[in-house]
């Protein structure tokens, strides 16, 4: 689950190289995408096509499974949970980037006004109703 240059993401592989390059048989990738697992993406024909980066998380569902003992079900949690995770990053550096945007253009487009103690009333114009 590691990010991947972003023109390696263009690359895509059939089920059997992808299960060839994950160490695993086509049969389980078909199963990871029935459960939700690894959901690759599909070609005209309905041909599933594996990215590097599906490739990487199938080997991730491996080593969860066979080295940390995690059944499917909480594999599937743990990736959704690292999705989620992975959202809230992104949107959080958006909105650092949109709050120094406002900072900077807060110095140039406003003024600081003195406080004053006047005390302004407004009456409706007369006939304006």
């Amino acid at each position: 689950m590691s990010e991947k240059d972003p023109s390696s993401a263009a690359r895509t592989f059939l089920i059997s190289v992808a299960a060839e390059l994950a160490g695993m048989h086509a049969q389980t990738l078909r199963t990871y995408d029935r459960l939700g697992l690894v959901s690759p993406q599909r070609s005209s024909g309905g041909g599933r096509r594996y990215s590097e980066r599906d490739v990487d998380l199938l080997r991730e569902v491996q080593r969860l499974s066979q080295d940390e003992g995690v059944n499917l079900a909480g594999i599937k949690r743990i990736i959704e949970l690292t999705n989620q995770v992975e959202a809230l990053r992104s949107r959080l550096n958006e909105m650092a980037d949109e709050v120094e945007r406002l900072r900077a253009n807060q110095r140039r487009d406003l003024a600081v006004v003195p406080k004053s103690t006047a005390l302004v009333v407004w009456q409706p114009r007369k006939g304006a109703r």
